[in-house]
């Protein structure tokens, strides 16, 4: 009888133990269920419309884009309120560039997001060492980047104090 609990209790935890490969250090163990189609992947084309006139069409450019190719970074300037048209090489307006000039004065990393997703990924390692093994599907996520997390009410509270006008600031939540 012992020896039969011992053998049961051995399955669970090794069933438990192949929860996650070493590679996929992932906090939100979310379950994929297949490989069916990538929703977020899919982009609609823009609708098809008709000249004004077909003489004034100007000739084709083999390799440039045309009227219905999707413009993401100039369809959300857009529908933010901006223009478009006045964004220069590296998608900044004019009238932003003084701000991000200002804002890069010390130099900018090129490399910021590999090195991000490096130092995350050895975080979220430390963070998940001791609990590989696991009998239900859990979100680790929240308890793990606890430290990190801001509260918005005590923020708030200390901009207050410090003098600064707080407008916009949300009301506490009861």
């Amino acid at each position: 009888m012992a020896l039969a609990r011992g053998l049961i209790i051995v399955a669970i935890l090794g069933l438990a133990a192949c929860g996650e490969r070493e590679r996929d250090i992932s906090l939100r163990s979310f379950h994929n269920p297949g490989g069916g189609p990538e929703e977020f992947a899919i982009l609609p084309n823009k609708a098809l419309e008709a000249p004004p006139s077909y003489a004034e069409l100007p000739a084709p450019t083999p390799g440039q884009g045309n009227r219905t190719d999707l413009t993401p970074e100039a369809d959300a300037v857009a529908a933010l309120g901006g223009n478009p048209a006045a964004l220069d090489n590296r998608g900044v307006a004019a009238s932003d560039a003084a701000l991000v000039a200002h804002a890069g004065r010390r130099g900018i990393n090129p490399d910021i997001r590999p090195v991000l997703t490096e130092e995350d990924e050895d975080f979220r390692r430390r963070k998940s060492r001791f609990t590989k093994i696991r009998l239900f599907r859990v979100d680790r996520y929240y308890p793990a980047y606890k430290r990190q997390a801001l509260d918005g009410q005590k923020e708030k509270q200390r901009w207050q104090n410090a003098g600064a006008p707080t407008p916009t600031a949300p009301p506490a939540v009861q």
